[in-house]
């Protein structure tokens, strides 16, 4: 009998992108990225970009990172947080995340501008040879507790 496949998730389904759209969020957002790396990085879905030698997948989130940040900045957006991960203090002891990045763009309409843009998704293939595993949490600030 086959073993169970390992849902990996990596791009946004169609209907999460619908309700990330419709929950009509207004203003700056902050996008909670958590991260589980790739021992060696798989260039298999986009050779063209791979390096001449092996590379860990967080060097080729490195590589990610340093295409995107031109385009995330021109569009209202920066790296607001990057921080090294490791097991979590509340949940399952087996689970991990490598590394958090908190994202904060000034707008949806920005957001869906960079995400689009064409030169950002060229680089988007170090991003899926990097990544296990991920987690897009889209954040909307409230007013602090009195």
């Amino acid at each position: 009998m086959p073993l169970p496949q390992t849902v990996r998730y990596l791009e946004p389904s169609q209907s999460a992108g619908k309700l990330f759209v419709h929950r009509g969020i207004e203003g700056c957002l902050v996008m909670l990225n958590l991260l589980r790396f790739r021992d060696v990085a798989d260039y298999s879905a986009n050779p063209e970009l791979a390096p001449a030698a092996t590379i860990s997948g967080a060097e080729a989130f490195d590589r990610y990172i340093r295409h995107t940040l031109p385009f995330l900045r021109e569009s209202g957006g920066d790296v607001a947080f990057l921080g090294a991960g490791g097991p979590l203090l509340i949940g399952p002891e087996d689970e991990r995340w490598d590394m958090a990045m908190l994202v904060r763009q000034s707008s949806v309409t920005s957001f869906l501008a960079f995400a689009s843009h064409e030169a950002h998704r060229a680089g988007l293939g170090h991003r899926t040879a990097a990544l296990e595993d991920a987690r897009l949490l889209p954040l909307v600030e409230l007013p602090p507790p009195r």
